[in-house]
């Protein structure tokens, strides 16, 4: 979607960090915007400040574990702009624990805002940006979390950003041949606040102490975060993504190597499995007898 002046985006999460960095950079392509966060306080301050000079932006409070709140949310937005061209599934949480310390509420709040929210996006604002044959963009945020493993403690976060990856692979094959692009972006280290979103955690999900953590030594997420990429840059490398429909997106380029160990292992994986006794001994598809 190389034009996109005058085109209107929605962004949840849009109250801060990556989301309140893709709004600058729409707005500054001379898009209309609609933020949307949980967080109603933050939210307006956002607004307040983006609307300086003119700019066509408004904003909606919205919790998108709730399907409900997302469908208002599109609604709200197709009312306020008359269309919809570029949904950017945003918003994202983490709880930081073992498998054996984790409560079964922070498994289902994670899963609520990082992969349920995306589903709810989808489903609200597909329709609307397929109704008006202009074109439009989807993407998600993801994270490198969602190709690689980030150590132990991370279990719900990694489990969902993989989720969301899948999820968006399966959205670029649906919507192959019609004007929709797809992009999945994975971040690497960034200066947002997702360290601290248990504040503005749900009620029915309950409460926990844990922290997002780094790696296995239990190391706190937020001072790596504050040294990160500043979010505007972020903002615009989607624009960017957005306009040269790139499907994956990544804000470090650094941290390719990570990939390819992680598909080092899985290709070793292979190579054992083409030789096991099991499959070579039953002469299985794909098996390799000693000496082959």
């Amino acid at each position: 979607m190389k034009d996109v002046q005058g085109k209107t985006a929605f962004i949840t999460g849009g109250a801060s960090g990556m989301g309140l960095g893709m709004a600058r950079a729409f707005l500054d392509a001379g898009m209309q915007v609609m933020i949307a966060d949980i967080d109603a306080e933050n939210l307006k301050k956002a607004e307040v400040e983006l609307q300086q000079g003119g700019a066509k932006v408004s904003s909606v409070v919205c919790d998108v574990t709730k399907e409900q709140s997302v469908f208002d949310a599109a609604d709200k937005t197709v009312e306020e702009f008359g269309k919809v061209h570029v949904l950017c599934n945003n918003a994202g949480v983490g709880a930081g624990g073992f498998f054996d310390e984790l409560s079964q509420s922070d498994w289902d709040w994670v899963t609520a805002v990082n992969q349920m929210g995306v589903l709810y996006g989808i489903r609200a604002f597909l329709p609307k940006i397929k109704s008006h044959g202009e074109g439009g963009h989807v993407v998600t945020t993801s994270s490198m979390a969602g190709l690689v493993n980030s150590g132990a403690g991370w279990g719900p976060y990694n489990s969902t950003k993989y989720a969301v990856v899948a999820m968006s692979e399966v959205l670029y094959s649906e919507l192959k041949g019609i004007n929709i692009g797809c992009s999945v972006l994975c971040p690497g280290a960034v200066a947002t606040n997702i360290g601290k979103a248990g504040r503005h955690r749900p009620s029915e999900y309950g409460k926990s102490e844990r922290k997002l953590i780094v790696s296995g030594d239990g190391s706190a997420v937020n001072p790596l975060l504050a040294k990160g990429l500043n979010p505007n840059i972020v903002g615009k490398l989607v624009l960017e993504g957005i306009q040269q429909d790139e499907f994956y997106i990544f804000t470090d380029p650094r941290l390719q190597s990570s990939v390819d160990r992680r598909f080092e292992r899985i290709k070793r994986g292979f190579e054992w499995s083409a030789r096991s006794r099991a499959l070579v001994d039953t002469n299985s598809p794909g098996s390799i007898k000693d000496g082959a």
